[in-house]
């Protein structure tokens, strides 16, 4: 063996051998161990002979793509001072492309005796590799032709948040063999789904390759989410048909050809190996010192801001670079066209907190690959000063909790909400608009993977997460979801269509809110989860798709609504405005570009956003498509009462067309009663509003707790019509009104 170079890390090949490079700062001597091709037995072993700025390097000849190895290091074990080298562990290579084999739980992966009373203070002599997965050496050639990023532009972005493995897994329009994989994904089935809603951008679920939990193996659960990576340069294997790397790439490249962007979903916050007191399968065995963040004052523990054991430690430069590496390498050779970062907070902390101009943002913004795809943050974590919503740099969007629960508390009928509603709307300028952001930043989202599904959220007032087999501990209990009279599935025809008008009211919040909608992946016909709202360990049908419900006539019907729901955003630039409205811009005579109303057609004055009971609002919204062009406009009334409400028009009249009706027909399948049902449902008629009047939940609580369903109440079938100015607007719904071309 050579000395090679220190640059690039990782394991390179050029043809004529490979060059392999690692870094540690705390490291005596590190061993490159070669295995033969079953990943089984260890055919040689070399120390790497060079150490360059505290990275260790070697250049081994005739060794090609294909090879399996891993590494050993040689240092101090001394947990009390943070480190705990054990050259008896086999570790994975932290720049590793590609991974072979699975990892075998065994006693023998710890770096101390588990079964010592002296726990991880002490030392396992056990040799790990039986037990460990290999790094394999890749050849990262692939002839992308013509390829291009979409470069979809923010303001027209829509996202799709879906599983890779769970989007596919009971679809039987595709081939059994590529179900749950990157194959799968590039059927055409599947991208002529996306096309037809309206999907601009599929948002994947973690690909990286990560580790199945012990615990779970141990309550035959799986890890099916995937946060909880082993390697930042490699996919996953299972989600490769073929084996292939380039069963990826080609995925990426027929989205593309679509016009769909591709986002990962990527956890760079914590590493699979747990708290100090995991096993040590890399960083750990690496270098624990230097990768993770590890308590000032006791450097045996670990930093845990992320409630999943330790903290990856970005304020050091090359585990910085780590990171900054792994993202470019997803983006140079898979075009990737952007990230979602778990727990993005942890990601900005200094050692005096969270910080907007932390080293890894910095390097991010200036860096000119990374800074010219989506960057979105999930922006917060369980450390001190943890929710960090809004307070992201330039550049950056970011998961809007806020959204999520207002539009959740509005829909669900809790008093005092219209004034957190109307900031929503118009893309949360409370929290985005500054520093020059734009509404963009501000990503709206009501249902993810981590929660209820949008179907479950209207069908279920508390949690049902018994399967994960933690005693329904588990899992959020303030979803401040509302089941409408049943828990969990009914017959009862008044109840269905009062959940599908809630959640086509919803969809329409979140599609015609300014800032960049997320879907998330089955909402649009209906999945469930059966109340589960926790559902990381269940690689099952909980958690897949059933596609057969989009086979259904509701299922159609929402999935119709949906794609028009989307395509009315695209249409209208009032939905889709790359800027804040301000309420004081004049667009047209007469016409400010964001007005808010009362149901009279009033200016909403303060007493009014002050009335904690009102549940009715108007919101006027009128752009200019471009310098000199035409000025269109959209209305749109929400109603969440109980019971249908008219709606004045404010003035000037305009000649306006209605776009979307959440309480359009609605058809109960296999129920007869449906033709009858009713479109309002909830409370008896007739009290105005103001009158104190109690809200829809109470009102259909006390309903379900007299073990009563909600009484039928109108029609279902009807057609909406703008009569002398005024329109109806049923139950728990919201109608969207529009005008091409203002009258002036």
């Amino acid at each position: 063996m050579t000395a090679g170079t220190p640059y690039p890390l990782g394991a390179t090949p050029d043809g004529s051998g490979t060059n392999f490079a690692v870094f540690s700062a705390n490291a005596e001597k590190i061993e490159l161990c070669l295995f033969d091709p079953t990943g089984r037995r260890e055919i040689a072993r070399h120390t790497l002979p060079e150490c360059t700025d505290e990275v260790w390097h070697g250049y081994l000849p005739r060794v090609q793509p294909g090879q399996l190895y891993g590494f050993r290091a040689y240092g101090p074990y001394q947990p009390e001072n943070g480190h705990r080298f054990n050259h008896n562990k086999l570790l994975m290579d932290p720049y590793a492309k590609s991974v072979s084999g699975t990892l075998r739980w065994s006693d023998a992966l710890y770096g101390y005796r588990l079964e010592s009373s002296r726990a991880d203070l002490s030392f396992d002599r056990r040799d790990s590799a039986a037990f460990m997965p290999k790094a394999v050496v890749v050849d990262d050639y692939y002839n992308w032709g013509n390829d291009r990023s979409p470069e979809i532009p923010w303001e027209k972005t829509v996202f799709y948040e879906a599983h890779l493995r769970g989007l596919t897994m009971k679809n039987e329009n595709i081939e059994q063999e590529a179900r749950g994989t990157f194959a799968a994904l590039a059927d055409p089935y599947m991208i002529e789904h996306l096309q037809k809603l309206g999907i601009t951008s599929i948002e994947l679920l973690p690909v990286h390759a990560f580790l199945q939990d012990r615990r779970l193996q141990e309550k035959k659960l799986r890890n099916y989410w995937g946060y909880n990576t082993m390697s930042f340069f490699a996919p996953e294997p299972r989600y490769l048909s073929d084996g292939s790397l380039n069963e990826m790439r080609m995925a990426i490249r027929q989205l593309h050809k679509a016009g769909i962007e591709v986002i990962l979903d990527v956890v760079y916050n914590h590493t699979c190996e747990e708290s100090e007191l995991g096993p040590t399968l890399s960083f750990r065995g690496l270098d624990n010192a230097s990768y993770y963040r590890l308590h000032a004052d006791n450097a045996r523990h670990c930093v845990n801001d992320t409630g999943c054991g330790n903290t990856v430690n970005l304020t050091h430069p090359r585990v910085l670079q780590m990171v900054t590496d792994s993202l470019r390498y997803w983006v140079d050779k898979f075009h990737i066209d952007g990230f979602r970062f778990d727990l993005g907070v942890t990601l900005g902390r200094e050692a005096h907190g969270f910080d907007a101009g932390s080293g890894f943002f910095d390097a991010v913004r200036q860096d000119p690959t990374l800074s010219k795809v989506k960057l979105i943050s999930e922006p917060w974590d369980i450390g001190p000063g943890g929710y960090q919503v809004g307070q992201h740099p330039p550049g950056w969007a970011e998961w809007n909790g806020a959204y999520r629960d207002d539009v959740r508390r509005f829909w669900k009928g809790d008093n005092g909400v219209r004034p957190a509603l109307a900031a929503r709307l118009l893309g949360s300028a409370d929290l985005f608009n500054h520093r020059r952001r734009r509404p963009w930043a501000s990503v709206n989202f009501i249902t993810a993977h981590d929660g209820f599904t949008m179907n479950d959220l209207v069908s279920y007032n508390e949690k049902h997460n018994e399967a994960n087999a933690e005693n329904n501990q588990d899992g959020a209990n303030d979803n401040q979801s509302f089941n409408w009279g049943a828990e969990g599935p009914t017959d009862d025809a008044g109840i269905i269509i009062t959940r599908e008008k809630i959640k086509r009211a919803m969809l329409m919040t979140l599609m015609f809110s300014n800032g960049t909608p997320m879907l998330l992946g089955g909402d649009e016909f209906g999945r469930t989860q059966n109340g589960n709202n926790n559902a990381y360990c269940h690689d099952d049908d909980l958690s897949w798709f059933d596609w057969s419900a989009l086979e259904s006539d509701a299922g159609q019907a929402m999935t119709d609504f949906t794609r028009r729901c989307i395509a009315a955003r695209a249409e209208h630039p009032t939905l889709h405005l790359p800027r804040f409205y301000t309420g004081n811009t004049e667009v047209a005579p007469g016409l400010m570009d964001a007005s808010w109303f009362d149901e009279s057609g009033n200016d909403m004055t303060p007493e009014m956003w002050q009335f904690a009971e009102g549940r009715m609002l108007t919101l006027r919204r009128v752009a200019q498509s471009e310098p000199n062009g035409r000025v269109s406009a959209t209305l749109l009334l929400l109603n969440a009462y109980s019971e249908e409400r008219e709606f004045t028009l404010p003035a000037p009249f305009q000649d306006w067309e209605i776009l979307v009706d959440a309480a359009e027909a609605i058809d109960v399948d296999e129920n007869p009663a449906s033709e009858e049902a009713s479109a309002e449902g909830g409370a008896p008629q007739g009290e105005a509003a103001g009158q104190g009047e109690a809200t829809a939940a109470a009102a259909d609580a006390a309903d379900a707790a007299q073990g009563e369903a909600v009484e039928p109440a109108a029609p279902a079938k009807r057609v909406r019509a703008i009569v002398d100015n005024r329109i109806s607007v049923a139950a728990h719904s919201a109608v969207l009104l529009g005008v091409r071309s203002v009258a002036l």
